[in-house]
């Protein structure tokens, strides 16, 4: 079956496998997950991004529910995710659908689902979802409504309720505001601009074909945000991506600040300043820096798989305060069970203003209290065949890589390998050296993943993996 739910919905290529009927199978899987598990009445809330087509694929969603007696509420305008999010909550909808390829190239499109409680799917309800993909979805004797609304007026409401906008203006410092021509567009400019913050904002009008990059705020998609960031003499860059759930930054000297990093300041801040209860999470790709953090106040560190159904599915258990992911994803609970790289946005200008620190001022004094910790990953777009060798074989058995010994090897989500580096035996608080080969469920895509106590020892580390997948050599 071409429709698949991966860890965050199902995505294709528009025209090829994303078309008007494939997404009528989504939308009907949805409906019947929707009848059979929630209060249907309660209507379900439809966003949209500036993808190509995504208004008309948010149409044919709401036709189908509403065939099928659901009331359907279509936003009136682009959609940021976490607004959809906020706005299933604030409604009490009975659920939430995306239309978002969110960081994927512009050939791209997809279906996102939000639960009830405002966030992505909890595993649960992501396999029941899947159950129901080919089953019938009978017609209602009376069809649901469908209206469209304003998904924006009231999230922008609680954005600045959330951060402390006099602080940040007060600071004096400068922002870039990027949102490589997604639906984020406007949201922090306009918040900024209103509170007398000085900011520049670029790729901020609608451009489907997303010119020269793709949507995702990491190299080499920022490479132009570096630029601007030191031309235009701004404090830091703040970045999000597609569908304005994910956030990147660059800091006052144009250094990428990726999100592993900006997961700890927020993390530090939230403990160390705000001092607000909770436990921590982050995913088994995720900088254990945040180990550190939360092991000096004493908070519990939650690791789970790949993907923020799995940060929700331990938000609605736990008292959690804040989880996160590597690609950008980092949700706060006083908030919403949901990643929101606007809200996130705001908040590290927070942390900026309470700190009297510059965005790489922070990032330097988290890398001497807690250790260097340096980051890198590589994309590899290989055949099934291939993917799937390279995993078997790394999980028949593995002793080193790059010449380093393996210590030992964990499969939480991929194959984790933690290694003897005696580059970071002499540095203070090093980081512990790992590397993760996680192959994609949806996409011919195997991700490579390391962390170590420098920049060198990361790509050397990388390069011997990339060498392991491609040639089924010794790593």
């Amino acid at each position: 079956m071409v429709v698949k739910f991966g860890t965050d919905g199902w995505r294709g290529i528009i025209a090829d496998d994303f078309t008007y009927a494939n997404v009528r199978v989504a939308a009907a899987a949805i409906a019947n997950y929707v009848l059979a598990e929630e209060d249907a009445t309660a209507g379900v809330c439809i966003g949209w991004d500036t993808r190509f087509g995504s208004r008309a694929f948010a149409g044919v969603v709401a036709d189908v529910l509403a065939g099928a007696g659901i009331p359907a509420v279509i936003a009136d305008r682009e959609t940021p995710t976490p607004a959809l999010s906020f706005e299933v909550r604030r409604r009490k909808a009975a659920g939430g659908v995306m239309i978002t390829s969110s960081h994927n190239p512009a050939s791209w499109n997809g279906v996102k689902y939000k639960a009830t409680y405002g966030g992505s799917g909890k595993p649960s309800i992501m396999v029941s979802i899947e159950s129901f993909l080919g089953k019938d979805l009978k017609t209602a004797a009376t069809a649901g409504k469908i209206s469209e609304a304003d998904f924006h007026t009231e999230y922008v409401k609680a954005l600045t309720a959330f951060a402390d906008l006099k602080a940040i203006k007060a600071s004096g410092y400068k922002f870039l505001i990027d949102t490589m021509y997604g639906s984020g567009r406007g949201v922090i400019a306009g918040i900024f601009g209103e509170a007398g913050i000085p900011y520049v904002e670029m790729r901020g009008e609608i451009n489907p074909s997303f010119p020269g990059i793709n949507p995702e705020p990491i190299l080499p998609h920022i490479a132009e945000t570096q630029k601007r960031v030191v031309s235009d003499k701004c404090d830091a860059g703040l970045i999000t991506d597609g569908d304005a759930d994910r956030i990147g930054a660059v800091d006052e000297h144009g250094n990428v600040v990726d999100a592993h990093k900006i997961i700890s300041v927020l993390t530090y801040w939230l403990l160390e300043r705000k001092k607000w209860p909770g436990d921590v999470t982050r995913a088994f790709n995720t900088t254990k820096m945040m180990d550190r953090i939360a092991l000096k106040y004493g908070r519990r560190l939650h690791e789970h798989g790949i993907g923020f159904k799995y940060v929700v599915d331990l938000m609605l258990a736990n008292d959690i305060l804040i989880g996160g992911e590597e690609s950008g994803g980092v949700g706060i609970s006083k908030h919403l069970p949901e990643r929101d790289g606007l809200l996130n946005s705001l908040l590290l200008a927070n942390v900026m203003a309470d700190e009297g620190k510059t965005l790489g001022e922070l990032v330097a004094a988290l890398q001497a209290e807690f250790g260097e910790h340096q980051y890198g990953r590589i994309d590899m777009h290989i055949d099934e065949a291939l993917k799937v060798s390279a995993i078997t074989r790394a999980k028949a058995g593995v002793t080193e890589v790059a010449g380093l010994k393996v210590l030992r090897s964990e499969t939480l989500d991929g194959i984790k390998f933690f290694l003897e580096n005696p580059d970071c035996a002499g540095k203070q608080n090093a980081a512990e050296t790992w590397l993760l080969l996680r192959a994609s469920g949806t996409e011919p895509l195997l991700r490579v993943y390391c962390e170590s106590c420098s920049v060198e020892a990361v790509g050397r580390i990388l390069k011997a993996a990339e060498t392991f997948v491609l040639q089924g050599s010794a790593v």
